[in-house]
């Protein structure tokens, strides 16, 4: 048993396919395969019964994941220790972000970062706020960055940077340049989905203001906010999003901003990890840049 079988191990078990396992690793499936043969051969046990293209993990496997887990992180920590006497930081950090942090801030960040470290290199994976979380709760990334504080006991949330949302439709949607908050259920809405952090905080703000989610006239929901600003721009109806994912529409007209004249909607991002996972030393010291970011 080497690091490398634990390695193609956890990733096996974690995507439940072989398949997506080598794509992770950037490994072939044959290779995946010996790996995961050879260590069967040497714990004289089966760790996945193979039912057709489905894999089920056995019980023995369920047990050796989380030692798996363990030995494969204090191997990075050796790494780490090591590579503090070379006085470089390296390697792939790979980081969950929700939408909005993930495509209109962590660029920057990253590229920021990079200049003192020019040898990190990163893997974002970008989905809503729900799915990150997960991410982080089963161990597929370290670090999360998310639009909204969901709980979980096992979870530790830092404030990272502050979001403004904003009203925004199409020019020709509505004449009105500013409302009152309580007018938005009057007129249809184009909405995120339910795991969107963008929509859990725009609801929280708007529930305390008086205005119930459930009476909102919501024509359609979108999966992205890519998809959410065309259906805006194309009449579907108003829709709240982050002023900074609609710069340029803004200054170009393809949307305008609608003012709410009794209600700022401000909103926090949060930096999501796990209490019980130590964070390796690149990830420790992109971590404490993120936090002291601006």
């Amino acid at each position: 048993m080497d690091i490398h079988q634990l390695r193609v191990f956890a990733a096996v078990y974690k995507n439940r396919s072989f398949s997506r396992a080598s794509e992770e690793l950037f490994l072939s499936q044959p290779t995946v395969s010996d790996h995961i043969k050879t260590l069967e051969e040497g714990l004289e046990c089966r760790l996945f019964d193979r039912l057709g293209r489905t894999i089920i993990p056995t019980k023995e496997a369920e047990v050796l994941y989380d030692y798996a887990l363990e030995i494969i992180e204090k191997a990075d920590n050796i790494k780490d220790s090591i590579s503090r006497f070379r006085k470089e930081v390296g390697g792939e950090l790979r980081i969950g972000a929700s939408t909005i942090p993930g495509t209109y801030l962590i660029p920057t960040v990253m590229a920021e970062f990079r200049k003192k470290h020019p040898s990190v290199s990163f893997r974002i994976i970008i989905s809503d706020s729900r799915e990150i979380v997960e991410k982080v709760l089963g161990h597929e990334v370290l670090v999360g960055i998310v639009g909204a504080k969901l709980s979980d006991e096992q979870l530790n949330y830092t404030p990272f940077a502050e979001d403004e949302l904003i009203v925004v439709a199409a020019p020709s949607f509505m004449k009105e340049d500013s409302v009152p908050v309580r007018s938005l259920e009057r007129y249809p809405a184009v909405w995120r989905e339910e795991g969107s952090g963008t929509r859990q905080e725009a609801e929280k703000i708007l529930e305390g203001k008086g205005v119930s989610p459930e009476k909102l006239k919501v024509s359609c929901t979108f999966g992205s906010t890519d998809a959410v600003k065309q259906a805006a721009k194309a009449g579907l109806g108003y829709t709240i999003v982050s002023r900074s994912s609609v710069t340029d529409e803004l200054k170009y007209h393809a949307l305008k901003e609608i003012k709410l004249i009794d209600v700022e909607m401000k909103r926090q991002f949060y930096l999501v990890t796990h209490k019980k996972r130590t964070l390796p030393l690149a990830y420790n010291i992109f971590f404490k840049f993120l936090s002291g970011y601006k």
